[in-house]
């Protein structure tokens, strides 16, 4: 069964298929050939609050990386291509507690699997 990744604050950019990169402050165990479910939010759900499951990925490359080294086109691959590599760092740290510009954070690469639509909920 894959892995769950919440991408609550990308879920539009994931939906339509512009999102191939994430970036997180953990998984560094994360090896290619990993399939993950991509889905609108994991953890922090409340009791009544189903599980959406958006799409299926698999995991293409993991590398270690300080986030200030993001490109523009990185940025664009995160799904946010209006930002700058500035704004982006801003805003991950931001939502990342006791994240810094010079944090090394592991960059994820992925491959869609399946249909375009391929959404579920479960509770």
């Amino acid at each position: 069964m894959p892995r769950l990744m919440s991408v609550s604050l990308t879920e539009d950019a994931v939906r339509d298929r512009r999102k191939t990169v994430t970036r997180r402050m953990g998984w560094q165990y994360l090896t290619p050939g990993t399939r993950l479910t991509l889905c609108r939010k994991v953890m922090g759900r409340r009791k009544d609050e189903p599980l959406v499951r958006i799409v299926d990925v698999e995991v293409v490359d993991v590398r270690r990386e300080r986030l200030d080294l993001i490109t523009p086109q990185e940025v664009a691959a995160e799904g946010f291509p209006d930002m700058t590599p500035a704004q982006f760092v801003a805003f991950f740290c931001g939502s990342h507690a006791g994240c810094t510009p010079g944090s090394t954070i592991t960059r994820i690469q992925w491959r869609y699997l399946g249909s375009h639509d391929t959404e579920r909920t479960t509770a």
